[in-house]
């Protein structure tokens, strides 16, 4: 019997690589043909696929914003890629890619498996566009999902919220994974070495809604009263309405207030230099990767009691949870961990703990094969 063939839709090549290689060679193990779909692929994207055994296609993608026209095309190329590669299933993951790919499959008469990463800024709320966003959004969600086979939430909060607005129906076929879980031999442990010199770090796209503002503020507090603290931050810029400045950025890091590193590739190395990983974002996450990360790493874990980041702390024993856009609540938080240096080694043992626990992107991924091979009956 021929290989099945798997059609991954992405919005950004390089999460192939970052966020879903694992499960990409999982897949190739287990006999399936991989295809991705993304747009603007690099070359050092394409020779990772290449190594991995994956095929590649590009199609145009508008990642942000709405574009009728341009939307169309996006699902008529979709279509046109799945008719001409005879793809037996389709699992696209991130909102645009489950839109358009289940619309594109369903014309084809494929199954679709949708993994929901998190439902961005188009569901905080937060403003009056966000909130029409999010109406448009729910409106494609119904056109779209509502015939896929099975659809993969992240986490309790945005299956429930989906039930709410009725975009699926209870009878609808769901499962759960946590996040994409962490390659623990990637990530490894590295036991935390108690100092006076505590450090933070915060990994993120610099835009507000990951609290970056709010932890640059709590940085300037700290700071004032412990001079040997560190507060180290890294991340691209971005050009959305809610970016962080970069003069701001660059003026910390001139005053030596925060320690900004950019954006970087090793995050392993970083997350071992650093005492204390911090996220108080208040964007609709999935299950941010990073914070998995920080987990497997042996990072304690300071993260807001908000959708998808509360998944990652088991609360005082490896981290602390934090009411969103709350400066006081996370200067507290962070100022325990400076008062306490000793806590940080036995709460990242915890973290690691419950990144083996939890979070093993094999476990994750045989469980992703699981239900691929139970829509395809093999």
């Amino acid at each position: 019997m021929e290989n099945k063939k798997i059609l991954l839709i992405a919005s950004f090549a390089g999460s192939l690589i970052r966020f879903r290689g694992d499960f990409i060679k999982s897949l190739i193990s287990n006999g399936f043909q991989v295809f991705t779909a993304a747009p603007a692929y690099t070359d050092d994207n394409l020779i990772e696929l290449r190594k991995m055994g994956a095929s590649h296609i590009e199609f145009k993608l508008q990642r942000t914003g709405l574009n009728p026209l341009n939307d169309l095309k996006s699902i008529m190329e979709l279509k046109s890629i799945i008719k001409d590669n005879q793809i037996d299933l389709v699992f696209p993951y991130t909102v645009k890619p489950v839109i358009y790919g289940s619309l594109a499959a369903n014309m084809c008469k494929v199954p679709v498996i949708s993994l929901i990463t998190g439902l961005g800024y188009a569901f905080t709320g937060l403003s009056a566009k966000s909130r029409t966003l999010q109406k448009f959004n729910e409106t494609l969600y119904k056109l779209s999902i509502r015939k896929n086979k099975i659809i993969i939430f992240q986490n309790n909060d945005d299956y429930q919220l989906f039930l709410d607005r009725k975009v699926i129906s209870k009878q609808q076929r769901v499962d759960f994974v946590s996040g994409s879980g962490v390659n623990l031999d990637q990530f490894k442990f590295k036991e935390k070495n108690t100092s006076d010199n505590v450090s933070f770090l915060l990994i993120a796209r610099l835009i507000e809604e990951k609290g970056i503002a709010l932890y640059m503020e709590a940085a300037e507090l700290l700071k004032a009263k412990y001079p040997t603290s560190e507060f180290h931050l890294i991340g691209p810029f971005e050009t959305s309405p809610s970016a962080i400045s970069e003069d701001e950025v660059n003026q910390l890091h001139e005053e030596g207030v925060i320690v900004f590193h950019g954006k970087q590739l090793n995050i392993d190395e970083h997350l071992h230099k650093r005492d204390i990983f911090v996220l108080p974002s208040y964007y609709r996450e999935g299950l941010p990767r990073t914070a998995l990360e920080a987990c497997a790493c042996g990072n304690p874990i300071i993260t807001t009691d908000s959708v998808g980041c509360r998944e990652a702390v088991k609360e005082g024993e490896n981290g602390f949870l934090i009411e969103p856009q709350n400066l006081e609540a996370l200067v507290k938080a962070m100022e325990y961990f400076i008062v306490h240096p000793h806590k940080i080694k036995e709460m990242g043992i915890n973290s690691r703990a419950y990144a083996e626990e939890r979070f093993d992107v094999n476990i994750i991924n045989n469980d992703l094969v699981k239900l691929i091979k139970s829509v395809l009956k093999i």
